[in-house]
């Protein structure tokens, strides 16, 4: 059975491989946001079915710069040397657009913990995304 996303899709699409480290850390938060909101979508609807709008709310909450800061503090001390290196590009990393509703700091913290997840994902480390997020959402005391 597959378990690298990323691998199978790449392969199903042709595309080539990449040294993930020339990634820029806005990149990695890019597709990091995805894969961060995927996995909080799939435990929410795998908890049972339920109108999208309440979907939403259950899932937006978890997504947004505040959480996803909480967790990224939560996390630091969990992290291996390359992934809090990781965490920091993405941390420090200046973009032109800032989440509404969200602090600076916040904001900065939020995309580091999305390039962090967007690097393992591009390093086929799925497993660790999950465990990481499980761990965060504990230690933050966030329900989903």
């Amino acid at each position: 059975m597959e378990t690298d996303i990323n691998a199978y899709i790449k392969r199903q699409f042709g595309v080539e491989e990449v040294d993930i480290r020339t990634y820029s850390p806005l990149a990695l938060a890019y597709i990091g946001d995805g894969v961060f909101d995927l996995v909080i979508r799939s435990v929410i609807v795998g908890r049972g079915n339920t109108g999208a709008s309440r979907l939403h709310h259950r899932t937006s909450h978890i997504v947004k710069a505040h959480t996803q800061a909480k967790i990224a503090e939560s996390l630091l001390p969990h992290l291996t040397e390359e992934e809090a290196t990781v965490y920091r590009r993405g941390r420090n990393a200046h973009s032109p657009t800032m989440a509404k509703n969200a602090t600076m700091s916040d904001y900065r913290k939020a995309t580091g913990l999305e390039a962090l997840f967007g690097y393992l994902y591009l390093a086929g480390q799925f497993e660790r995304i999950v465990s990481l997020i499980r761990e965060g959402l504990v230690q933050t005391g966030e329900r989903i």
